[in-house]
């Protein structure tokens, strides 16, 4: 396969891969992940046109040639969602590449990604969301730093907010309302009712914080006093999981997951439910909650009556 690349193609690659690493964040698995995707997008592009491919080929890709690329690798075998992963490795470099070389990419660029289901993180159990709060609490050392992780935790699976809507409030939010007004995805407002749990959780930590609140800075605060990063809390989650023996799904997302399935679980409506997750489609909601089709069948006979004639 690697001798049909020409070496310009080959040391375009290697100039590609290096900018990735220099500007950080890619991991060293994503970078070779991404060596072998274009490798072989490479070949195939010399195997179609009957020669190695070097730089003009690549330049002069066609929207025939990406379908036929995308039907080879369909027919052996690659699944829908590992395909979607290479296009977009392929449509990476070819960005960088025409900015580099000006030329038009928009054959590759327009080129659509195959559907799949998304992954979704699987719900905790309820005892396991309530463990999950409790051990994230024994965990640090200094009394604010837990109120915090058991704070934002407690809105995480008592309101159903995102991990970035929770740590996006402020201090004028404090002492929280009983209901808040949420600006979700897509810059939509959406209002959610508060639980006393999440009101004590969050006064508790407001009284052990040793910063002084300012109302339109971040409410919660890292140690130092700055705003608090997503990946803190999903750090004292992944200590928590592993004490508990939960599984790796068990994230701050999965903890928003939690809370839609258990109130389907408890018969709640599924259309509230939507509202209350900011979800624009029915549908997405459904495939949030992890309940299984007969429990949904009965829930859906309470809430319609006339569906069963």
């Amino acid at each position: 396969m690697v001798g049909l690349i020409s070496p310009a193609s080959r040391d375009l690659l290697e100039n590609w891969l290096r900018h990735l690493s220099a500007l950080g964040g890619v991991s060293e698995n994503t970078i070779e992940a991404y060596r072998h995707d274009l490798a072989g997008f490479f070949a195939f592009i010399g195997n179609h046109h009957g020669g190695a491919v070097g730089l003009s080929p690549l330049k002069s890709v066609t929207t025939s040639d990406m379908r036929s690329w995308m039907t080879h690798e369909r027919d052996r075998g690659v699944a829908a969602r590992s395909l979607a992963r290479q296009l977009s490795a392929v449509k990476s470099f070819f960005r960088w590449f025409a900015e580099r070389d000006g030329f038009e990419p928009t054959a590759v660029l327009a080129t659509r990604s195959p559907k799949f289901q998304k992954k979704l993180p699987r719900p905790l159990a309820k005892d396991a969301a309530k463990a999950m709060i409790e051990t994230v609490e024994t965990q640090q050392p200094k009394n604010w730093i837990a109120a915090r992780d058991v704070a934002v935790l407690t809105l995480l699976y008592g309101c159903g907010l995102r991990i970035s809507e929770a740590l996006g409030l402020k201090g004028k939010d404090s002492p929280l309302p009983d209901v808040l007004r949420i600006k979700g995805k897509g810059g939509k407002d959406r209002i959610v009712p508060v639980l006393d749990a999440a009101k004590t959780a969050v006064d508790r930590y407001v009284k052990a914080l040793p910063f002084d609140i300012d109302p339109d800075e971040a409410l919660f605060r890292g140690a130092r006093g700055g705003a608090l990063s997503a990946r803190i809390i999903a750090k004292s989650m992944e200590n928590a999981r592993m004490q508990l023996g939960l599984p790796a799904t068990a994230t701050p997302h999965a903890m928003r997951h939690s809370f839609a399935t258990h109130l389907l679980e408890a018969g709640g409506d599924l259309r509230a439910i939507q509202e209350l997750l900011g979800h624009a489609s029915l549908s997405t909601t459904q495939a949030y909650t992890a309940v299984d089709t007969a429990r949904l069948m009965e829930i859906y006979a309470k809430a319609h009556p006339r569906g069963q004639g």
